[in-house]
Formats: C-alpha cells, sequence, structure tokens
C-alpha cells in the first residue's frame, strides 16, 4: 500500500503511461467509429424514411368538404378607379389550382378502382338535417375527383368514399398495430390546413408515445353525458408526430411504408391545436369495420346490456380485477346469461377486464350475435367469491349518430333489426318478451303498412316459428307465400302477444 506521493509517481512509470495511451487510443478508436456507424445508422433511418413516404405517399388524397348551397358562389369585384360598376366572376372550385377549401381532411385509398377510408367527422355534421356537402378528393397525380359515401359508421369514426378515377389507383399497403411498442418510429402523411390540397401530402415524424388511448370529449352537448365512439372507452394509438387541422384521415405508417393506424387529429376534433395525436388502430376490429363499410354494409357492434361501476379503491388495492355489474336490462343477453346485479365480471372471452370502459371495449369489438363466455366472481353468503363461466349471445348495440349504409330489399315492405336497437329511441320494455326483432322501417302503403304494422312494433313468430335475430326472420320469411300470420309483442312488457295477418303484394 502507498501514499498519495507514491501513487501519482507510479502513473509516470514507462510502462503505465504506454498502457494508457494505448487504452486511450483504443478508446477513441471505439468513439471514431461510433460517430461513424451513426451517421451510416442515420443515412440508412433517412433512406427508410424516404422509402416509407415515396411507398405510400400515392395511396393518400386531400379531402375537400363543400356545402352544396356554396358550391358555385359568386363574387362582386370592381372593373377599375375609372369604372366603379362591378362584375359578377365564379369563385375557383374543386379543381382549380386556386381552390381553397374551407373543410379538409385526407384520406387513404385501400381499392383500385376508387374506394377511399377515410374519419366520419371528416364528413362533416351528417346529424345535421340541413347540412348539405359535396366532397372532392385530389390525387398524387393532381386529379381532382367528385365522391359519393359508400357507408359511415359514427361508433367507429370511419367512412368509405368512392370516386370514379380515370386511371387505376394505388391502394395503400395494410400492416398491423399488433405487438406495437411505445418508442416505436411512426410517420403521419396528411392535408394539413389544405395545404396538401394539390394531392402532394404533407409527412411527419414521430414516436409511438402510448397505445390503447382514449379520446378526449367532444364540446357537442349532444355528447355532455355520452361517449360516442368506440375509441373514447381506450383503443387509439398515441403519437407526438404533429397532426394539424386537416390530418385526419392519412395514415400512420411504420418504417416499411405500411399503414399501422388512420389519424385522428386533436384540432379537428376539439378545435384546437396539443401537443399529441392520436390513430385508430389497424386491427382485427378495423379490419372488419373496413371490410362491412367498402362492401357498404352496416357496421353492427356486440351488446350485453349492463349498467356498471368499477371496483373501488380498497378493492383493486387488495389485488381485485374486474368491474361490478350495477343493473342489468331486462330482456337483454345479460339478462338471460344469469347475470345478476352485484356479480364482477373479470374476463370477456380470454381478454381481462379491469374496469367498465375495458368491458364495453371488449363486447364492443365484437360482431352482434356472436357467444361470448364471461368469467364471472359472485359474492357468497359468507364473504367468499365464487368462480362461475357463464354463456351469453350477444345482442346489437344502439349506436348513436347518424349511419350512413345500403340497406338490403325488405320483406313486404318492412325491415327488421335487433330488438335491443330499440332502446335509446323507442318506449319499449324488452322484459317477458323473449326472443324477436323488431320493426325498424315500414314502407307507406305496403303490405306491412297496410297490415297496421309501424316502427317499433316486436315480432316474436312468423307462422309458428320463432325468429330472434334479423338472420332468422328473413330465412324464415323467405319460406312464406300468400297471407302470413306473424306474432307481435306488445311493448308494455306483459309478454302478451297478438296475431296480425299480413298479406302477400
Amino acid at each position: 500500500m502507498c501514499d498519495n506521493n507514491q501513487a501519482v509517481m507510479a502513473w509516470w512509470r514507462p510502462g503505465v503511461v504506454l498502457t494508457v495511451v494505448v487504452v486511450l487510443c483504443i478508446n477513441s478508436s471505439i468513439c471514431w467509429g461510433q460517430e461513424v456507424s451513426s451517421l451510416q445508422w442515420a443515412i440508412r433511418t433517412e433512406s427508410a424514411l424516404v422509402s416509407a413516404i415515396a411507398k405510400a405517399e400515392p395511396s393518400v388524397v386531400a379531402l375537400a368538404r363543400v356545402r352544396t348551397a356554396l358550391a358555385r358562389p359568386i363574387r362582386r369585384e370592381p372593373l377599375g378607379p375609372v369604372f366603379p360598376r362591378v362584375r359578377r366572376v365564379a369563385r375557383p372550385q374543386p379543381g382549380d389550382p386556386n381552390f381553397v377549401p374551407d373543410e379538409f381532411a385526407a384520406a387513404v385509398v385501400i381499392d383500385a378502382k376508387g374506394l377511399l377510408l377515410t374519419n366520419y367527422h371528416a364528413l362533416g355534421d351528417l346529424n345535421d338535417a340541413d347540412a348539405d356537402y359535396q366532397y372532392y378528393v385530389t390525387t398524387k397525380d393532381r386529379r381532382t375527383y367528385r365522391a359519393e359515401i359508400i357507408a359511415a359508421d359514427p361508433r367507429s369514426d370511419l367512412a368509405v368514399l368512392k370516386i370514379a378515377p380515370t386511371r387505376r389507383l394505388t391502394p395503400i399497403t395494410m400492416g398491423s398495430a399488433a405487438g406495437l411498442r411505445k418508442g416505436r418510429m411512426v410517420i403521419t402523411l396528411g392535408n394539413p390546413y389544405a395545404i396538401a390540397r394539390d394531392g402532394q401530402a404533407s409527412a411527419s415524424l414521430g414516436i409511438v408515445a402510448n397505445i390503447a388511448r382514449k379520446a378526449g370529449p367532444l364540446p357537442s352537448p349532444r355528447y355532455s353525458e355520452s361517449k360516442p365512439t368506440l375509441h373514447h372507452f381506450g383503443t387509439l394509438i398515441q403519437t407526438d408526430a404533429k397532426l394539424s387541422l386537416g390530418t385526419s384521415g392519412g395514415p400512420l405508417l411504420n418504417l416499411k411504408g405500411e399503414m399501422i393506424g388512420l389519424t385522428t387529429s386533436v384540432a379537428a376534433l376539439v378545435g384546437y391545436e396539443k401537443s399529441s395525436g392520436y390513430a385508430v388502430p389497424v386491427d382485427e376490429t378495423f379490419r372488419r369495420i373496413v371490410k362491412a363499410l367498402s362492401k357498404g354494409q352496416e357496421v353492427e357492434y356486440g351488446f350485453l346490456g349492463i349498467s356498471t361501476d368499477n371496483l373501488e379503491p380498497a378493492e383493486i388495492r387488495a389485488g381485485m380485477t374486474g368491474m361490478r355489474v350495477r343493473g342489468i336490462v331486462a330482456g337483454t343477453p345479460a339478462d338471460q346469461s344469469g347475470l345478476r346485479q352485484g356479480d364482477i365480471v373479470t374476463h370477456i372471452g380470454s381478454r381481462q377486464i379491469h374496469d367498465a370502459d375495458g368491458l364495453v371495449l371488449a363486447v364492443g369489438r365484437l360482431d352482434a350475435g356472436k357467444t361470448v363466455h364471461i368469467s364471472v366472481k359472485r359474492l357468497q353468503s359468507d364473504g367468499s367469491y365464487n368462480t362461475l363461466s357463464l354463456a351469453s349471445r350477444l345482442a346489437k348495440f344502439p349506436v348513436q349518430g347518424k349511419k350512413i349504409y345500403r340497406r338490403g330489399p325488405g320483406w313486404r315492405g318492412m325491415h327488421v333489426d335487433h330488438r335491443t336497437v330499440l332502446l335509446d329511441t323507442v318506449a319499449v320494455s324488452l322484459r317477458n318478451v323473449g326472443p324477436c326483432v323488431a320493426v325498424i322501417d315500414i314502407a307507406s302503403g305496403s303490405p306491412a303498412h297496410r297490415a297496421g304494422l309501424r316502427p317499433g312494433v316486436l315480432i316474436t313468430h312468423i307462422g309458428q316459428t320463432r325468429v330472434d335475430s334479423p338472420a332468422s326472420f328473413r330465412d324464415q320469411a323467405a319460406k312464406e307465400s300468400g297471407t302470413v300470420s306473424l306474432g307481435v309483442a306488445e311493448p308494455d312488457g306483459s309478454g302478451r302477444v297478438r296475431r296480425i295477418s299480413i298479406k302477400a303484394g
């Protein structure tokens, strides 16, 4: 052992000095090598970004929304100081390079023949009966086309448009948000502030900031006490990539140029800028919805029929998971499955439930008519919990907002649906009714109308055959000819069924 002076002198021995110099040189070489490697890495990353954007950009279009009343406005401009008269001058219209839309967004190509995917909210307030819009899209080759709505679904905030392009389009390459992690690099393409109205999408770079985020509340009083979309229950990808007004409906890309989400601009939803944006993830639910919308079909969501409460903080601290059943709507799948008030639902299928929003999301991801297994903990008289597995065939969620889809042909002038669609619109009780379907539309003067049927009526039987879904109704109705007897349930929940005869033609 030596003192400090001896230690200092030891560093000046020739062998020690040589060793230090060699080590410093080696470390410097490593640092220099890292600098070169970092530059190469940056160049490779830059190349990947450029390639990803180039791959996806032809599949992104600028969307302009024009109010029909303003489609061909006229302005007056003076002829000059000598001639104070004015002349009528048509304002630039979609397709004119000088046209600047007041309402704008983006969309992605999902079919070479002209199908486009965008956000439902990008189409304007479709619930406003006085609102009448025209839609135009401009592609990367600077061609502008009039677009029509094929189908639109407010619960998913997704819509599909159709154009008639003069040449085949390039569909976006769909990736998957499965396995997405925080920190992954992502790219967005969109139409911020309508600057990409010429079809040249603007790009932004960021990372995945979080997953399974909940959409923020909307300012409209219509939604002040409800959650209008499935995304308000926790589906969204959060990114720090810049999503300004107009980027809604654009793709969120991975470094391969694959779409892993459809961006939904916070600014477009709440009216001001925020430091984070969101995207609807490309997952199994997304693909199911887009497939239905592309066919012009209505999107259906599972419905259980319960009101919920989150667990108490003390229960959560004790390690309990799930949500508590506060109430059960009579005649719904929850009622028929044997769920009880006070039950704690821990799983829907294999998906673990942590809170009330998680249950709504788990059920809402599923299609109406699907049978699911529900794991339940039921409190016993001795204070312990018994674990049960219940099976329930889901009904249809009563979606708020205007849906646009192509309805199939009716039967003798009427259309039917799952009975639960009436819960938010008609004063009807499903108690004691049993399986049935609901009449949702009647053509004036049709055989069904002449027989006295009206929207809101519950049909239990065709002839002597019980019907419990729109599919079973259509199957049985196809077998009938001539005058048919229908069983119609009284709307008071008494369970009484009366008979109505409906003629053919």
